[in-house]
């Protein structure tokens, strides 16, 4: 059965879709079947991925709005393993429309149970907000994958998210797990991102991801050709760092994806 991982980060600006995207397109490229669900209103992972998101005609919003079935909002990407259910616009409204809704919380779960066992990976791209899609998103994961940016106030807010994290473990969905903590946007010439990293494996311990995603104009400059990075350039530091992300992440859930192509990589002295 695949693993559900919600990117999660009420905080702007601390690389969550450029994680979500990087990631999810990793994954791929490493041969695990991936789904990438673009749960933002502002549609970035819709785009990052070439998508136009004013062209969709069946969405997330559809799916949790409108009840179509799963399959009929699916598209596929440039990768061959990379499949993404887009947002759209009409997404801002969802929350409002979603209210009134019977076990509103866990639409998204239920929307994706039948489709668990076709991927290895679903990667979703949560809003940076706390509401009810994120709560969505985390009621459907196994687990949250949180980026933190190595810059000022980069623990700002994470008290909320992990209460947050606790309160739906505690009543819509036990089993969830931190995943672990990335940190982004690392700036080797300053001082302050090794603070700041300091600071964040000194708190989150062991949950800290070793491969640390630096700044890199490839990874900002992909979006705007709709492409991952590792299709924009594939020598990049940037998609260098996301695919030992990746790596590092298949590691983690060894016992779940016990013949991954890195454990064969590894056993032919290749790795």
């Amino acid at each position: 059965m695949g693993k559900v991982i919600a990117i999660a980060n009420q905080k702007g600006g601390v690389g969550k879709t450029t994680t979500a995207i990087n990631l999810a397109a990793s994954l791929a490229a490493i041969e695990h079947p991936t789904l990438l669900i673009d749960m933002d209103p502002q549609a970035n992972s819709t785009s990052g991925l070439g998508i136009e998101p004013h062209s969709v005609s069946a969405s997330v919003y559809e799916i949790l709005v409108n009840g179509i079935d799963t399959q009929d909002a699916i598209r596929s990407s440039e990768l061959p393993f990379l499949d993404l259910i887009p947002s759209h616009i009409n997404l801002v409204g969802a929350e409002i429309e979603m209210v009134e809704r019977p076990n509103r919380e866990k639409i998204l779960r239920k929307a994706l149970e039948t489709y668990r066992e076709k991927y290895d990976f679903v990667v979703i791209d949560c809003p940076p907000s706390l509401g009810l899609l994120t709560i969505n998103a985390l009621t459907a994961a196994d687990s949250v994958l949180i980026p933190v940016q190595c810059e000022y106030f980069a623990l700002e807010g994470l008290g909320q998210l992990l209460n947050t994290i606790k309160i739906v473990r505690q009543h819509l969905n036990p089993s969830l797990e931190i995943e672990g903590v990335a940190l982004t946007m690392f700036d080797t010439r300053t001082r302050l991102s090794n603070q700041v990293a300091e600071e964040v494996q000194r708190y989150f311990g062991d949950k800290t991801f070793r491969t640390i995603v630096s700044r890199n104009v490839r990874l900002a400059e992909a979006p705007s050709f709709g492409k991952p990075a590792l299709l924009y350039d594939s020598v990049s530091q940037g998609t260098r760092n996301y695919l030992s992300l990746a790596r590092e992440l298949i590691t983690r859930n060894k016992d779940r994806f016990p013949g991954s192509p890195i454990f064969q990589e590894a056993e032919g002295g290749e790795a």
